[in-house]
């Protein structure tokens, strides 16, 4: 068995929290459940089915209860909640199980770099935020915690306050860093959030890899991502090329693509990475999700229909990259010119009958007559092609 060179992956579905929360509130509980119910039988291992936050800031999660008692679970997934507060913690905790609760297996240090992102989501400052790091670090000394974790929010950027080059980024860490040091206790986990689609891969490769560097004991990092300006699935492999097979990465993302921030200045168009488009990314790595892209491809169209527009995906637009000989093309096909016509992938040939076929005779290839015998369409360290009659470039 050979070695993967990749991290482990963790992914969370965040279609029914991050998604949800920019949509319309008046979207149907039912078709909330039924899209939930849709994804556990997609083969995902995480996912999130809201959050136990105020209707007065989020209405969009005001019938989270609702939706907590008449979905479906399904064994062997992870159903968690975002909680911010006591209150919201307490709501939460009568649906454990088959909730689990959105706790961070490590006390951790955190803040925005962007104090005017904190004042509009949470109604704090950063020097607020950061007035709290001590005690944080006293109660984990309390409680004899030996291992703890970093984190930043909007690490990268701010539409209100600009960029944040990748050293801005470090030196926030380092504080964080010296408060554990101080104390004793290990740090071992780094989180960033980028609600404000600040993200870049060259600034997550270099963000990362100067984690690495300076503290190698951190093995185990999460990345939030939004994609409002296209960075996150790039930023995403940027990512995985920095770590090891050593370290853990988290990543989220949505279905289709959706969610968003009221706080932020992008509502919808902050969006997510679409979930289908970063794991067949990762399928296509070797890195196995154990996810049916088919059913996965069905809930993105589902919640399409339940939103009424189209979202951002490709995969499910265009189709998983055909894999077995089964979903090749029919090279006769005629043209394929709409959406609805290139949704054959899934729904077959009556989407483009009748379409333009300007060939007089049907198209042939000897190397798909190879392929459907079994064979690679290229030999290259053996005869084919290079070796047939007539061929112009010769072994």
């Amino acid at each position: 068995m050979v070695k993967s060179r990749w991290p482990a992956v963790l992914y969370k579905e965040e279609a029914l929290r991050d998604g949800m929360q920019i949509e319309d509130a008046a979207i149907p509980v039912e078709e909330k459940v039924r899209l939930l119910d849709a994804l556990s039988d997609t083969g995902l291992k995480w996912i999130a089915v809201g959050s136990f936050v105020s209707p007065r800031y989020t209405p969009q999660m005001a019938r989270i209860d609702e939706i907590v008692q008449r979905f479906t679970p399904r064994p062997g997934v992870k159903y968690t909640a975002l909680a911010l507060n006591e209150a919201g913690v307490e709501r939460a905790r009568q649906y454990v199980p088959p909730l689990t609760l959105e706790m961070d297996p490590h006390p951790r240090l955190v803040c925005h770099m962007c104090d005017v992102f904190a004042r509009r989501n949470t109604n704090r400052s950063m020097r607020q935020e950061v007035e709290q790091w001590p005690q944080v670090v006293a109660r984990a000394q309390e409680r004899g915690i030996t291992e703890a974790g970093m984190g930043l929010g909007a690490a990268w950027g701010s539409n209100f306050l600009g960029d944040f080059p990748v050293e801005w980024t470090v030196a926030m860490l380092e504080r964080q860093h010296r408060l554990w040091d101080e104390a004793g206790i290990k740090v071992i986990s780094v989180a960033f959030a980028d609600p404000m689609s600040w993200c870049h891969p060259w600034k997550v490769e270099q963000t990362l890899a100067q984690i690495k560097e300076r503290w190698p004991e951190v093995r185990h990092f999460r990345l939030h991502l939004h994609n409002g300006r296209n960075m996150a699935v790039p930023s995403a492999y940027a990512a995985l090329r920095v770590l090891g097979p050593g370290d853990t990465l988290e990543l989220d993302g949505t279905i289709g693509g959706f969610g968003g921030c009221p706080y932020c200045g992008n509502g919808q168009t902050t969006g997510m990475a679409p979930t289908e488009d970063l794991l067949h990314m990762l399928e296509d790595m070797g890195v196995p999700t154990g996810v049916d892209m088919d059913r996965l491809v069905e809930c993105a169209w589902m919640a399409e229909s339940i939103l009424g527009r189209r979202l951002y995906g490709h995969v499910s637009r265009a189709g998983p990259r055909p894999k077995r000989v089964a979903q090749l093309y029919d090279i006769n096909m005629p043209f394929v010119e709409t959406e609805e016509q290139a949704r054959h992938f899934k729904l077959g040939p009556s989407t483009y009958k009748g379409g333009i076929y300007p060939w007089r005779e049907p198209i042939g290839s000897p190397f798909r007559e190879r392929v459907e015998r079994g064979l690679p369409a290229f030999e290259p360290e053996g005869d084919w092609p290079w070796s047939t009659e007539n061929f112009p470039i010769r072994s």
